[in-house]
């Protein structure tokens, strides 16, 4: 009977003590309530703070602060490493997209600006009963010249979008790839036999497999640009050819005027020309060779370009298809 008892006492003297210690931990967690709030409002606030900023369209975020009060955030290790590091750099690409869309609009509002100051001026002296034929006649052609530009750069703003879109889908065949060279070739032969241009022409029997149409699109932008930069008298050269690693390769070399070194890092930048003034005579829009690099890359295929100031250009395009 007595151990009965010792074991029942032992028990409840057990239980007790561990219900006393559970009671001393709520205690302790629920006075550490408040301080653990605290340390999440620290935390948190600022990051929604920030959240709220890029939001609005502010992407100009700040959250070095976080090192002083949480630690090195430059070790991976850290548990707040993650968050920080993403929303930081989150922050940076919404804001190069940002100036990215900012440039993008201004230019243009520039370009559609500059035909339409032509048009709206030269309309307006038309109304002028006091002009000659002659007169009539030459200001009819600005129009006419600046509308064709005009229509031609929504058409080519209306291709990069498309080009841009997820949803693009290739349509793919084989064909002679040095067939469609030669047959563009010839279809500029007036603007080339107008500047009387020396067509220096080498294609070897290639079949490659891509979206013919584009295709087609890409090699019009370059020939048309080697000619349109090229002098009378001038030499432009098309080669087609395949690479040590089977790879469709064609090379348009031209005796133009050549583009210097440091606008030669961005022709390929939507709106960018290197010859502002001789682009605005030949009617460009600075957009021809942003939509030969966007077809390419849709193909996997890549284009790199060579020049020198007074000495032509070479654009070489290597086909991985």
């Amino acid at each position: 009977m007595l151990q009965v008892t010792l074991h029942d006492l032992t028990r409840q003297l057990i239980i007790s003590s561990l219900g006393f210690f559970i009671f001393l931990g709520l205690i302790f967690m629920v006075s550490r309530i408040p301080l653990i709030k605290a340390r999440q409002e620290q935390f948190v606030l600022p990051l929604i703070h920030a959240m709220k900023m890029m939001a609005q369209g502010n992407f100009n975020i700040d959250l070095s602060f976080y090192e002083k009060q949480f630690g090195d955030f430059n070790n991976e290790d850290h548990p707040y490493y993650k968050i920080i590091h993403n929303i930081s750099h989150m922050a940076d690409k919404l804001g190069e997209m940002e100036e990215i869309r900012q440039e993008f609009i201004s230019n243009v509002s520039h370009e559609i600006q500059s035909p339409l100051t032509s048009i709206r001026g030269f309309a307006h002296t038309l109304r002028n009963d006091h002009l000659t034929k002659e007169e009539r006649d030459h200001y009819l052609k600005i129009i006419e010249k600046e509308s064709v530009r005009l229509s031609k750069l929504s058409e080519n703003l209306l291709k990069l979008t498309s080009l841009e879109a997820k949803h693009v889908q290739l349509e793919k065949r084989k064909y002679r790839l040095d067939h469609q060279l030669r047959r563009i070739i010839l279809a500029n032969e007036p603007q080339w036999s107008e500047k009387m241009i020396n067509m220096d022409i080498s294609l070897d029997n290639i079949t490659v497999t891509a979206d013919e149409d584009m295709m087609e699109q890409v090699w019009t932008n370059l020939i048309h640009n080697s000619i349109k930069f090229t002098p009378h008298n001038g030499t432009i050269d098309v080669k087609a050819f395949l690479s040590e690693q089977g790879h469709a390769t064609v090379v348009i070399r031209d005796t133009g005027i050549g583009i210097d070194k440091e606008a030669l890092t961005h022709i390929f930048e939507r709106f960018y020309k290197a010859d502002k003034s001789r682009n605005r005579e030949a009617g460009g829009n600075g957009l021809g060779l942003s939509i030969v690099k966007k077809i390419l890359e849709l193909h996997n295929s890549k284009i790199s370009a060579k020049s020198e100031k007074g000495k032509g250009t070479e654009m070489m395009v290597l086909m991985i298809t």
